[in-house]
């Protein structure tokens, strides 16, 4: 084995561990930010602090690090980021902590799972991903995206009946009627939510990978995207709350510490990781390890939170994840024919630089012979 291809699987481990740390971070915050939702923290503001906190943490590392290899702003560039705050720092973390605030954090990140699907969706229609549709990695591609919104549509519209757990305190007592369809009306709330918050975070991660080609420094775009973020979210945040001034107080609690992990994990780290990986593996790859970060929050949140799991959101979230690993395997086939090409590629290098040195003394000797018959 060449000193090449173990430096490739040592460049390829630094990208699985980048995902792992990717997934940890989103499961924690998921956790931490429904504790602090169920004690009255606003969306909203929640938003608006936790870029404020980016900002302040990763402002002076860019600043720097990257005063050299910044590159020149354009007017270009400049709407991109301004796109990039409006989509993920404002849109969808209204959204989907929204509708986290009707579900739960296990429902909120299973939905995450549609974000591969929808990911690869629109880098095909961007032309970041290469699809042929007669070969079979592709239809797996394809097939997948379609079984993952279906797992989605079955854990939106069926709740089924709730599994006792006993640390959860659930039990099989019926809940009157009114109470249930209220129940199911603000679950169908929140799931619409956290499905437009997936879409606007999918769209993010494809303009990112757009962005990042002509502004390569990592650190500089987070901490802009997260700035613009904060800006643009205080003033979405001044047109829906109005005139609700207690929203905006800070004390020293679950919220605040929820507000700062985000900033600092979720908005910072995770922007800047995912740059780093979607440059090397593309938008896909960032994506395609949700389940991951579900099953650390199904663990976490039926132990802290209490959550109940229901036989309709186990079924749904099972249907996503067996379409999320159709695209996986397709994804893993573009990458083993572009391995195989290398491969050959450097033992075609190899072979030439053996032959090369065999050429001249044949040379040498063709030459030593005609001198002979001459003489």
């Amino acid at each position: 084995m060449t000193h090449d291809r173990w430096s490739r699987y040592i460049d390829q481990g630094k990208l699985y561990l980048g995902v792992l740390f990717l997934q940890l971070g989103y499961a924690f915050n998921g956790v931490i930010v429904k504790a602090a939702l169920n004690k009255g923290l606003n969306p909203c503001t929640f938003s608006v602090y936790r870029n404020i906190a980016a900002v302040i943490v990763f402002g002076p590392f860019a600043f720097y690090f990257e005063r050299r290899m910044r590159p020149q702003m354009t007017l270009s560039v400049f709407l991109k980021i301004m796109l990039l705050a409006q989509l993920e720092p404002v849109l969808d973390q209204i959204l989907y902590y929204t509708g986290m605030k009707y579900t739960t954090a296990t429902f909120a990140i299973a939905m995450c799972n549609i974000i591969p699907a929808l990911t690869f969706f629109m880098a095909w229609i961007f032309r970041l991903e290469k699809v042929n549709i007669k070969q079979s990695h592709s239809q797996a591609k394809i097939v997948g995206t379609l079984v993952t919104v279906g797992g989605a549509m079955v854990m939106t519209l069926i709740n089924g009946a709730p599994i006792p757990l006993p640390w959860t305190g659930v039990s099989r007592v019926h809940q009157p009627l009114a109470m249930v369809a209220a129940s199911q009306d603000q679950h169908i709330k929140g799931a619409i939510m956290i499905t437009a918050g997936c879409v606007f975070w999918a769209s993010f991660f494809i303009l990112q990978a757009v962005t990042l080609k002509k502004y390569p420094a990592q650190l500089s775009l987070t901490t802009l995207i997260c700035m613009m973020g904060a800006l643009q979210g205080t003033v979405m945040t001044l047109l829906i709350e109005k005139a609700k001034r207690d929203i905006w107080s800070i004390n020293w609690d679950a919220k605040l510490f929820a507000t700062l992990y985000s900033g600092i994990i979720r908005s910072g780290a995770s922007y800047y990781v995912s740059g780093l990986i979607m440059k090397v593996k593309g938008p896909f790859f960032v994506t395609a390890f949700n389940p991951f970060g579900m099953v650390i929050v199904v663990i976490l949140s039926s132990f802290t939170l209490g959550e109940q799991m229901n036989v309709g959101r186990i079924i749904g979230a099972s249907v996503i994840v067996i379409g999320l690993y159709l695209i996986i395997w397709g994804k893993s086939k573009d990458s083993g024919l572009s391995d195989s090409r290398n491969d050959e590629a450097e033992m075609i290098d190899q072979e030439t630089k053996n032959q090369e040195p065999d050429i001249v003394p044949a040379m040498i000797v063709k030459e030593d012979r005609d001198v002979e018959a001459s003489v």
